[in-house]
């Protein structure tokens, strides 16, 4: 499982014009899931994302993790498992199908609701999202359940 995290002072995710999720300050998550996760990786991923000290404390270092007053905001993003190992274009066989990434997304999106006090909004699996977001810093993190050493 991959997940993509940007801290953010707004975003938004539009469905044909249609607003289906959206948040203040807070994170901006596109997660991936591989063919071969499970709980176990979406329980790692988000224990991971919880405790990400990447906002400022009072004496302006990355110091502190999400706060209840702000917001997660979590899109299914099969595309975190694209390789282009060969040529050009890009290969996404190592994405989970869409039945299991919707169960496992779906099962995300409960477990971060439960763990996380805060606002939890969300895309629409499988559609075509526009998404929106001002970028605070930039900060940007990259999280792999498979590749857990950086």
């Amino acid at each position: 499982m991959r997940a993509l995290v940007r801290r953010v002072l707004n975003a938004e995710v539009k469905v044909a014009g249609k607003t289906t999720g959206s948040i203040n300050r807070g994170l901006l998550i596109y997660l991936g899931i591989a063919r071969e996760d499970d709980a176990n990786d979406l329980k790692w991923i988000v224990r991971k994302i919880l405790g990400l000290r990447i906002f400022e404390d009072v004496n302006g270092r990355m110091n502190e993790a999400i706060t209840p007053d702000s917001g997660i905001l979590l899109v299914s993003q099969f595309t975190l498992f694209g390789n282009m190992r060969k040529g050009f274009r890009p290969s996404f066989n190592e994405a989970a199908d869409s039945e299991m990434g919707k169960i496992l997304y779906q099962h995300g999106l409960e477990v971060l609701r439960n763990q996380f006090p805060g606002h939890v909004a969300e895309g629409s699996f499988g559609a075509d999202m526009k998404i929106s977001a001002t970028d605070d810093g930039p900060v940007t993190i990259w999280i792999d359940s498979k590749n857990t050493k950086y």
